[in-house]
């Protein structure tokens, strides 16, 4: 009711003046049947207030006192039937805001939708929202029900009764993704495409014992220098220590021996998102060689050789896919050499990325076909279905990390800081307030950060994340170079200016371009610039290395290019031997008795070789023998 009579308050506070040492405000509205009745002009009126003590006027004041009372009551009874209507239209608008909002999921979700209709769409939805904020004076909140809320209450009294330790019964993992991680999308697109596959997740112990690893001695051999060993609990020497995983074949192989009864068993399609710790005696970097690192493993079993084998170039493509479509990265896909692949394994197949800055190869993933290495060592047998012998299983296992983070940095970061690609970035577009001073009238400022404010909703509403920075106590120009050194792709600034000629100006990270565009279609640039922007990203990269990467035959050309910042395709024998002598040989010492740059090694065998003819001579001098394809040479992380 207080709400009300603040609606008519130049009468109200005449009235307010008389009674507020005699009547709560908040009761003014129950006095108006008894007060003063028309027609009392003398003596005493008393007026009972549920059991307080009567309280009595002058008839000197009661007939003053009655008119404004009465006129307060008829503009309250002509406000409250304002504000009925008022209410009635915005229950109305709320139920076509819900309703459109459904509609416009509905055709984000329906392939066959045009995007024409699409747009119309939600441009009808954003004038619904404005309509309801011109009635309301607020902006539109999406309501929760009573009914909802209990039901979520519901569901998370659910969950936290099944994650009770004492109550669950089967291994399960749960995995939430926090805004620090936010450059790791490639996780939530890998996990939808490996499931697509049919590949679920779980989880193994971190802990390997010695027996474990010693059963399989030729894999962990490659791995034997980088474990880390718990030797101690407190203060007490373990009597066997134990092994963090520097991977999980030997933890997860038993497991499969015991659920592979039948060829009916097969295949098992596993899948981990762990930590893995491999203990580096090189100098570590961030996120490209480090002790500890999060990655995802798989670990698969088939009956056949031709299913596993069809297996590692379909998770080879997704890889791919992380690197191409997701971080703007152009990938080459290929065969490791036999030097360089997964110890125990039939071959290993991965997507290299180049780094222009200083000419390395990066492995950006690896998928490994173990053949029935790993399954004869752990007897994954089963009886087969037509000769009725035994047979063993034919296994892959493939696994992505965190350097995809490392990669990302490196390729397209400046002196400025990150570059971040659309697809992976954690606020696409930030909205910068400029050209607000002390001296900026208090009504344009506020004017500004409103129109910044709608501008951040208005492109939420069309799925990109956007962000306003409204912070007073940092200058734009702070502001400018802190967002350029997160990477954010478009920046977007509103200032007086710009609202006096109805425009945003719109500023690229990657290449630093600037220009007007008007506010009517600044939604739908947005939403062209981000596409834009991953395309001309990955160009630029694949210009970078396409024009170093070159056919070469001469082993002295060989080692001057390497040193240009080249990586190299060459006829290659494939002898582990001959690639240790050519990584030997192109090493650089330094003139001033600094470290040397390592020498060159094979980065794959790509799948797609060079058209043209393959010489018989190794590019290896000294070496005789015969070359049998093209391999891809530089150095690298």
């Amino acid at each position: 009711m207080s709400s009300l009579i603040s609606s008519v308050k130049p009468m109200c506070d005449q009235a307010v003046a008389v009674l507020h040492d005699v009547l709560p405000r908040h009761e003014l509205i129950d006095v108006f049947p008894t007060v003063m009745p028309e027609g009392v002009d003398n003596g005493l009126k008393y007026v009972e207030q549920d059991g307080e003590e009567p309280f009595r006027y002058s008839h000197y004041v009661a007939k003053p006192l009655w008119e404004i009372l009465r006129k307060c009551r008829d503009q309250l009874e002509s406000d409250e039937q304002l504000i009925s209507r008022r209410m009635a239209n915005e229950l109305e608008i709320e139920q076509e805001i819900i309703a459109q909002g459904d509609h416009v999921r509905q055709l984000k979700g329906d392939p066959s939708a045009s995007e024409d209709v699409k747009k119309e769409a939600i441009e009808r939805l954003l004038r619904l929202k404005l309509t309801y904020k011109e009635i309301t004076g607020k902006e539109y909140a999406a309501v929760t029900t009573h009914r909802q809320k209990e039901k979520k209450s519901a569901v998370n009294k659910k969950q936290e009764l099944k994650t009770d330790g004492k109550k669950v019964t089967k291994l399960g993992i749960e995995i939430s993704k926090d805004e620090n991680y936010s450059e790791w999308y490639s996780q939530a697109w890998f996990d939808c495409g490996i499931k697509k596959l049919g590949v679920k997740n779980c989880y193994f112990p971190m802990f390997v014992s010695s027996a474990a690893l010693e059963r399989e001695k030729t894999h962990i051999a490659d791995f034997a220098p980088e474990v880390a060993w718990v030797t101690r609990a407190g203060s007490s020497e373990m009597a066997e220590p134990v092994a963090i995983r520097p991977t999980s074949e030997t933890v997860v192989y038993p497991s499969y021996k015991k659920w592979v009864q039948s060829h009916r068993d097969l295949p098992i399609k596993l899948n981990q998102w762990c930590n893995v710790v491999r203990w580096e005696f090189k100098h570590p970097t961030p996120f490209l060689r480090t002790r500890e690192f999060l990655w995802q493993e798989g670990h698969t079993a088939f009956a056949t050789r031709e299913e596993a084998e069809k297996e590692v170039f379909q998770i080879l493509d997704l890889y791919a896919g992380v690197y191409i479509d997701l971080l703007a990265i152009p990938v080459i896909k290929g065969r490791k050499s036999e030097k360089e692949k997964f110890a125990g394994g039939d071959f290993t197949t991965t997507v290299e990325a180049y780094v222009p800055c200083n000419g390395r190869g990066i492995q950006g993933a690896t998928s490994h076909h173990l053949g029935q290495n790993f399954s004869k060592m752990f007897d994954i047998s089963f009886e087969d279905p037509v000769s009725g012998g035994k047979a063993y299983a034919w296994q892959n296992s493939w696994g992505l990390s965190t350097r995809t983070i490392g990669a990302m940095v490196m390729i397209h970061a400046d002196d400025n800081g990150l570059v971040l690609p659309p697809k992976v970035a954690a606020v696409q577009v930030i909205v910068l307030p400029v050209g607000i001073t002390a001296q900026t009238p208090d009504e344009e400022r506020k004017r500004i950060m409103r129109t910044a404010e709608e501008l951040v909703k208005f492109l939420v509403d069309v799925d990109i994340r956007a962000e306003a920075d409204l912070r007073e106590n940092y200058s734009p120009g702070w502001k400018f170079n802190h967002w350029e050194l997160k990477g954010v792709p478009v920046r977007l600034e509103i200032g007086p200016k710009d609202l006096a000629a109805d425009q945003v100006t719109v500023v690229l990270r990657y290449n630093g371009q600037k220009h007007a565009v008007k506010w009517s279609r600044i939604v739908d640039e947005c939403k062209r610039l981000l596409e834009e922007i991953h395309i001309n990203m990955y160009s630029k990269v694949l210009t970078a290395r396409d024009t170093h990467m070159k056919i070469c035959y001469n082993f002295e050309e060989f080692k001057q290019l390497l040193d240009e910042k080249f990586i190299l395709l060459s006829p290659f024998c494939g002898e582990i031997a001959c690639e240790d002598e050519i990584k030997k040989a192109s090493t650089k010492e330094e003139a001033d008795g600094g470290a040397s740059l390592m020498g060159a090694k094979t980065l794959c065998i790509p799948l797609e070789q060079p058209k043209e003819t393959l010489p018989d001579q190794c590019i290896f001098p000294a070496c005789k023998n015969k070359a049998r394809f093209f391999a891809l040479f530089g150095r690298s992380y």
